[in-house]
C-alpha cells in the first residue's frame, strides 16, 4: 500500500471513528427521556474534529514509517484506545479478552483449575496456599512446593501469570505438574484434574472465648455469603455469641462494590452505606441499610492500612460514621470512585470510572483516605498468618495466638475489651500489658 493510500486509509478511519463517538453519544442521552437536546450535540462535541482526525493519521503514518520495529495499524489503534481511557484517570482501563477474563474471575470469586496461590519461587512457582478440598490437596500438592514444569514445560519464576494461565483450564481436563519439595532430592510427579475452584476471601477464628477474628482479603460476589458463614460458625465454636469482633481490612484492595455493601448492611440496623454521584442514572445511587444486625450489635474493631481501598474503605466509612465500628491502623488508601465494566466486541471490555462516591458523613475519600480513630505510626509489620491446629505438638507449650503474634490484632483485642488507655499507650509505641492477663 503506498504512502498517500495509507494516509487515505487513517483519514477515512478517524472520520468513521468520529461518526461512530457521534451516534454512540446520541444513544447515551436517549436514555435519558427528560432531556429536550442532547447537550453535546448542541455544543458541538458530538464528532472528532477535523483537525484531531489529521492530527492522529498524521502520527500513525510516522509511526508506522519509522519506528524502529514494524508496527501494524490493529496494534497502533488498539495502544491509541488503550492510552485515550487510561489517561482518564488512575483506574479506567481498555482490558484485552485475557485481562477481562482475569477480571471477571476475580469478581465472580470461581474459577476453574487446581486450587491453589503460588508466588514466584526458585526455579518455578512456590505454593503459599492450598485451598480446602481442592483438586491440589487431593492430589497431594503441599504448600511449600515448587513447581518447576506443567506438562512437561518449564516455570520461568518472572512470568507468574502465564504459569497462573497454564493450570487455568476446562473443568475435568488433566494437568500435570513436575514438583520440588524440601526434603525430596527428586522431581514429584502429579496428575490433577482441574475443577470448579471458589476463591476463599473470608477466613475466621476465635481470638479467645468472648472475641472473634474475621479476616476479608478481597471482595467478591461470593464475599457477603462467605462472611455470613463465617459469623455462624464462630457463633457454633464460641458455643454462643461472641462479644465482639475484629475486621481485619489491611491489604484489601477492594473487588465488587455490592459485596461491601451487603456486609455492611449485614452489621447495620440503619442509616445511610454510601451514596454516589454520576453523568447517567444508573451512576446516581444511594445505598442504605435495612433492619438486622447478624452479630445482634456485638463490639466491632476494623483493621485498616494504606492496602485498604475502595470496597474496602466503602465498608470501613459505612461502619464508622454510622457509630458502628472503631478503626484502628493507618490512613487507608484514598479511592473515591467506582468502575463499570462495559463489554465490548470481541470479548474486550471497558472498565470506565463513572461514579463518585461519599461516605454517609457526606465526604470523599478520593485522593484523603479514611483517617482511624486509633492512628498507628512508625514500621508496620504484614498481617500475620492465621493459627493453625496442628501448630503445636502433644506435651509442648501452646503456639502462640494470633492476637500475640500481630501487634495490630492485639490492639484491636484490648479495644474490644476496654483498655482504651492500653490501646493509646500501643499506637504510641509504649509497652502494653501482656494480652493474656487482660483477657482473662
Amino acid at each position: 500500500m503506498s504512502v498517500r493510500a495509507r494516509l487515505t486509509f487513517t483519514l477515512l478511519l478517524g472520520i468513521l471513528l468520529g461518526f461512530s463517538l457521534s451516534v454512540a453519544d446520541r444513544v447515551l442521552a436517549d436514555r435519558d427521556p427528560g432531556a429536550a437536546t442532547p447537550v453535546a450535540h448542541a455544543s458541538g462535541h458530538g464528532a472528532v474534529p477535523w483537525n484531531d482526525a489529521r492530527l492522529l493519521a498524521a502520527v500513525m503514518q510516522r509511526v508506522r514509517d519509522n519506528y524502529v520495529d514494524p508496527v501494524d495499524d490493529h496494534t497502533l489503534i488498539q495502544n491509541a484506545i488503550r492510552g485515550m481511557v487510561e489517561a482518564l484517570d488512575d483506574h479506567s482501563t481498555f482490558l484485552s479478552p485475557e485481562e477481562f477474563q482475569d477480571m471477571r474471575v476475580s469478581t465472580s470469586g470461581e474459577y476453574a483449575g487446581i486450587g491453589i496461590e503460588v508466588a514466584p519461587g526458585k526455579d518455578g512457582v512456590s505454593v503459599v496456599r492450598r485451598m480446602p478440598n481442592s483438586p491440589a490437596e487431593r492430589a497431594g500438592i503441599h504448600t511449600g512446593d515448587v513447581i518447576v514444569r506443567i506438562d512437561d514445560i518449564a516455570v520461568d519464576p518472572a512470568d507468574l501469570d502465564s504459569a497462573i494461565a497454564r493450570m487455568r483450564g476446562p473443568q475435568g481436563s488433566a494437568i500435570r505438574l513436575a514438583v520440588r519439595r524440601a526434603g525430596t532430592d527428586e522431581l514429584l510427579e502429579f496428575k490433577v484434574e482441574r475443577a470448579q475452584v471458589q476463591l476463599q476471601s473470608v477466613v475466621a477464628e476465635m481470638l479467645t472465648p468472648e472475641y472473634g477474628y474475621v479476616r476479608i482479603s478481597s471482595f467478591t460476589d461470593s464475599t457477603a455469603k462467605e462472611l455470613e458463614r463465617a459469623i455462624e460458625t464462630l457463633k457454633r465454636s464460641a458455643g454462643a455469641a461472641p462479644h465482639g469482633y475484629v475486621i481485619d481490612l489491611r491489604n484489601n484492595p477492594g473487588g465488587v462494590l455490592d459485596a461491601a455493601v451487603q456486609i455492611a448492611d449485614d452489621f447495620l440496623d440503619h442509616g445511610t452505606i454510601v451514596s454516589a454521584e454520576g453523568r447517567t442514572d444508573e451512576a446516581r445511587f444511594r445505598m442504605e441499610a435495612t433492619p438486622g444486625d447478624i452479630t445482634k450489635g456485638a463490639k466491632l474493631v476494623l483493621l485498616v492500612n494504606g492496602g485498604s481501598a475502595s470496597a474496602s474503605e466503602i465498608l470501613a466509612a459505612a461502619l464508622h460514621d454510622n457509630r458502628r465500628a472503631t478503626l484502628i491502623g493507618r490512613r487507608t488508601y484514598g479511592k473515591g470512585s467506582v468502575q463499570t465494566i462495559m463489554p465490548l466486541a470481541d470479548g474486550q471490555a471497558l472498565k470506565l470510572t463513572t461514579s463518585r462516591y461519599f461516605t454517609p458523613s457526606g465526604k470523599s475519600i478520593n485522593r484523603i483516605g479514611i483517617v482511624p480513630d486509633t492512628l498507628l505510626d512508625g514500621p508496620e509489620q504484614p498481617p500475620a498468618d492465621m493459627d493453625t491446629a496442628d501448630e503445636s505438638a502433644p506435651g509442648l507449650p501452646a503456639a502462640p495466638t494470633l492476637a500475640t503474634r500481630d501487634p495490630q490484632v492485639s490492639l484491636a483485642l484490648l479495644a474490644l475489651s476496654g483498655h482504651s488507655s492500653q490501646v493509646a499507650r500501643g499506637a504510641s509505641g509504649s509497652r502494653v500489658q501482656p494480652l493474656q492477663s487482660l483477657a482473662q
